[in-house]
């Protein structure tokens, strides 16, 4: 509905996307990943509405939101006593832009959120998380929303950009980054951007392209941001990072921590 309320204001419009959905969504396999029947999902919506990029309204206000703070964002990170821990906790607030589409957040409401999250905790490992960083050599940074993607310039301008892979989505779904937004963030002029090959709101491997997963295999260290990444990477054998907020009940009892709560979660070590 969300989509199709952005593509158009016609009732008659809305009631026949959410029932032609609502008809092929009884026949998903509900063991799939959530990114996995959220790609299926939207495959169909850019089908029905003959958008091949419904919320790229939104994802273009989010991006502008977000330079606007940026340099400001940018001052407090390096006047912070810690840059790297300032830096960790604001981009992963930075998913407050994520409940935008959802519930009209306003920018007031996402500069308050970026601003309790240098005072609220910070659970995980972040020490080891900076260890890593300080030994890879190779890092491949997974990205997550348009908006948010601005704010991880904040972490990136932390890593060894000469040995730093950002990934974004291959091809638009829902708010997430794609190539686009990573540009419109300017970030193609710090590290190398590519693309996942993929249409998924995560990372399914074996929906990737093989530069991807030839990035993935190789790279000393993954840092992956959000809930999408974390569904559908935590089982791999690799040396991650997740950089999360907590925001379903099922997450939270996997990592046995409350909805809401922002988290640095390590695989592989």
């Amino acid at each position: 509905m969300e989509a199709a309320r952005f593509v158009s204001d016609d009732p008659a419009f809305h009631e026949d996307v959410l029932r032609r959905v609502l008809e092929v969504a009884a026949k998903l396999d509900l063991m799939q990943s959530p990114a996995a029947v959220g790609q299926w999902i939207h495959r169909q919506l850019r089908a029905i509405t003959g958008q091949s990029d419904p919320y790229r309204c939104v994802k273009d206000r989010f991006n502008q939101v977000a330079l606007q703070l940026l340099p400001e964002l940018l001052s407090i990170a390096e006047a912070s006593p810690d840059p790297l821990a300032a830096a960790v906790r604001l981009v992963i607030a930075g998913n407050a832009i994520d409940s935008g589409p959802g519930n009209g957040l306003a920018p007031k409401d996402i500069h308050q959120a970026l601003y309790r999250s240098l005072s609220d905790p910070l659970y995980g490992n972040l020490e080891g998380f900076r260890r890593a960083i300080a030994l890879a050599r190779s890092i491949l940074y997974l990205s997550d929303n348009a908006g948010e993607i601005v704010l991880d310039r904040l972490l990136i301008d932390r890593l060894p950009t000469e040995g730093t892979t950002l990934a974004v989505r291959g091809q638009p779904v829902i708010n997430d980054a794609t190539m686009f937004d990573a540009e419109a963030a300017g970030l193609h002029r710090l590290v190398k951007v590519i693309d996942n090959g993929s249409d998924a709101p995560g990372t399914i491997l074996n929906d990737c392209s093989s530069e991807f997963c030839a990035l993935f295999r190789k790279a000393d260290l993954i840092i992956a941001k959000e809930q999408g990444n974390y569904e559908t990477l935590s089982d791999e054998p690799k040396k991650m990072f997740f950089l999360l907020k907590v925001k379903c009940p099922v997450i939270a009892s996997r990592v046995r921590l409350d909805i809401g709560t922002h988290v640095i979660l390590s695989s592989g070590f």
